[in-house]
């Protein structure tokens, strides 16, 4: 970043709007551009006035207006910091405005650069092309390491054997500085030492705070899910797909893969079983939290959401109910303005270049809400289709479902149960036998065969009350999609090929 401004310095920009809640670290990297550059900085705020950080002289200026006055009078090549400038944005004050175009007109004659300072705000459309924005990224490892070295030299701890030092900073991942050093404290203060486990609790409770992504601590693997063979085998398959053996061998980074079916066959508990098989986080994307009211926000939580991702990364990123989300980006956008078909776009754009190690689950339900760009290869890895479990898959998941709960499996016939379940999806088997638990339980003993098979009567499943949906679901798949179960799978095991 700190070269990135010497590059636009040397250039001649006038304005640029570095973005972040970081304020110390980013004060930090313009204050570091700026003694590279061999200029004098000077900076504003609301509270402190203007100051000039080499002589520590301050001139009282609580008016932007007035500060934009003190900047003209400013002589030779200066960098000029101005801390939450982009709130006076939202005043629409032309006059300030045309101030600010008038002075930064004559920074661009005269050698100055200002450097606004905060979270993003949209700016007038006068100024849209004066003020360039640069994005500061969550800070990396190494910068995470010199913060953990400062908590642990600062509580005289040791320093932490490389595994756990490594640990700790993966969960560090996607924090900010200061978050990073709060987590770092705190683990002093609970364990005396610096825990992993503790860093990514709190980094659990930062995420949930902008209410885009959440951590989910998940104990589901591939053992969790019953049938889908075809989807399992794949995803062994690319168990060490982030590890640095595959990079050296060649392989790409994956991309990720949607995941179309019916409700309730396990497409969100593929995601979480995904996080399982390649051992990374697993966060989860509220896409509805991502559309804001004010003009740009939208765009800006994509950005924030992918941003802290990437900074996690390696990392499984599962996005719920894709189509809800984007249902509507393919209008004419009379109803939101263009902001669905333009968030849209963003997350196309992405997941189409991104390099870093973010592994996309997206899953979906109904596929006539979703775009049909969304559905173009080279956006993921592979495009899954998961209908209704047959009786061999049925029969594994009872299996899956009684020891769940806490009872032996060989207690009940799982085939019978598989018959009777005809129709019935991994999550109607589940709310069948928790009913049934139920059932046993006011009367003090365990669930039978026939309380279960008394469940399954009395209930109608999905796929009969949505029989049309799943049938038109059904064919959409033929040739799009891959099919989650193997179609021919004898008794070996492997996928038989019809080779005529």
């Amino acid at each position: 970043m700190k070269d990135q401004l010497i590059r636009y310095a040397r250039a001649g920009y006038a304005g640029l709007f570095l973005c972040t809640p970081e304020e110390a670290r980013a004060e930090a990297i313009v204050k570091a551009a700026a003694e590279e550059l061999d200029r004098p900085l000077h900076a504003w705020s609301l509270t402190e006035g203007f100051v000039d950080t080499a002589s520590s002289s301050v001139r009282t200026c609580p008016d932007p207006i007035a500060a934009l006055e003190q900047i003209d009078n400013l002589e030779g090549d200066v960098v000029v910091l101005l801390r939450d400038f982009g709130i006076h944005f939202e005043e629409n004050d032309p006059v300030l405005v045309r101030k600010l175009r008038d002075t930064l007109r004559g920074a661009r004659s005269g050698g100055k650069l200002l450097v606004f300072l905060g979270v993003w705000k949209s700016l007038p459309s006068e100024l849209e092309r004066e003020i360039t924005r640069i994005d500061l990224d969550l800070p990396h490892t190494e910068t995470l390491g010199t913060v953990l070295d400062g908590i642990l030299t600062s509580a005289e701890l040791s320093d932490l054997p490389p595994e756990i030092r490594e640990a700790v900073l993966n969960a560090a991942g996607g924090l900010t500085t200061l978050e990073a050093e709060n987590a770092f404290a705190l683990s002093v203060i609970e364990t005396g030492t610096i825990q992993p486990n503790v860093v990514a609790r709190e980094k659990a409770h930062a995420l949930k705070k902008s209410g885009l992504l959440e951590v989910i601590d998940t104990t589901e693997s591939l053992e969790s899910i019953g049938g889908l063979d075809a989807l399992k085998d794949w995803l062994t398959h690319r168990c060490e797909a982030f590890t640095q053996r595959a990079r050296e061998y060649g392989l790409p980074v994956p991309k990720g893969m949607l995941v179309l079916g019916v409700p309730g066959t396990g497409k969100s508990l593929t995601a979480k079983a995904t996080a399982s098989v390649f051992g990374v986080p697993l966060l989860k994307l509220d896409a509805g939290r991502l559309f804001g009211s004010l003009v740009g926000q939208s765009e800006a939580n994509l950005r924030s959401a992918i941003s802290t991702a990437e900074a996690i990364a390696p990392c499984v990123l599962w996005i719920d109910e894709l189509e809800k989300a984007f249902a509507g980006s393919g209008s004419s956008g009379s109803s939101d303005g263009g902001t669905s078909a333009r968030v849209f776009g963003s997350l196309l754009n992405w997941l189409q270049e991104k390099t870093c190690p973010v592994f996309v689950v997206a899953t979906a339900n109904d596929i006539n809400k979703l775009p049909p760009e969304l559905l173009r290869k080279g956006r993921w890895d592979e495009c899954w289709f998961v209908d209704l479990p047959d009786v061999k898959e049925r029969a594994s998941i009872w299996d899956i479902v009684i020891e769940k709960f806490g009872r032996e499996k060989t207690a009940y016939d799982s085939v019978l149960l598989a018959r009777a379940s005809e129709l019935h999806t991994g999550a109607e088997i589940e709310a069948a036998f928790v009913e049934a638990l139920h059932r046993a339980f006011t009367e003090d003993r365990e669930p039978t065969e026939l309380d279960l098979g008394e469940v399954l009567s009395a209930s109608v499943p999905l796929a009969t009350s949505m029989s049309e949906s799943i049938e038109r679901l059904r064919h959409w798949s033929q040739g799009r999609a891959r099919h989650a179960t193997h179609a021919d799978k004898p008794a070996n095991g492997k996928r038989k090929l019809d080779l005529s």
